[in-house]
């Protein structure tokens, strides 16, 4: 009988873990930074940043499935979007980038004014009208162009 009771407190603690990490999927974090505070970003993410738009830098690694969707999802987006660009970093190779910018998994993106300030994240596959609702602020005309 108490093998039961373990196996049923297992799979409670499990959907619940699995519940709240489903619930983050996706969610727009903003930062708890000073405004104008300008990280010391590696050279791998000033070198991708656009001196006019907002650059959302997606942190991927190459075996990752997640990272497919978040670029498509984020592509279209900054295809569609004025004042909006997409770079995809593989920190593969380079996971001391990943550890310099407080990146845990992949796919992450990060929304960067064009002096390098970030202005929010994402953990996981981002979803497109939360992400560029949270972006309007930031962007010269608040809207998709046409035909995005």
């Amino acid at each position: 009988m108490a093998g039961l009771w373990v196996v049923l407190g297992v799979l409670v603690a499990g959907s619940a873990a699995g519940l709240l990490l489903r619930r983050r999927e996706g969610r727009v974090k903003t930062t708890g930074k000073a405004p104008g505070t300008v990280p010391d970003l590696p050279a791998a993410v000033t070198g991708v940043l656009d001196p006019e738009r907002v650059t959302l830098v997606q942190i991927s690694t190459t075996f990752c499935a997640p990272c497919r969707h978040a670029r498509a999802v984020l592509t279209t987006l900054a295809d569609g979007t004025d004042g909006l660009r997409h770079v995809d970093l593989d920190v593969t190779q380079r996971p001391e980038v990943a550890q310099q910018l407080g990146v845990l998994r992949t796919p992450t993106t990060l929304a960067l004014a064009p002096d390098g300030r970030e202005l929010l994240r994402v953990g996981g596959v981002p979803k497109a009208g939360s992400l560029l609702d949270a972006l309007r602020p930031h962007l010269p005309n608040a809207g998709m162009r046409p035909g995005g």
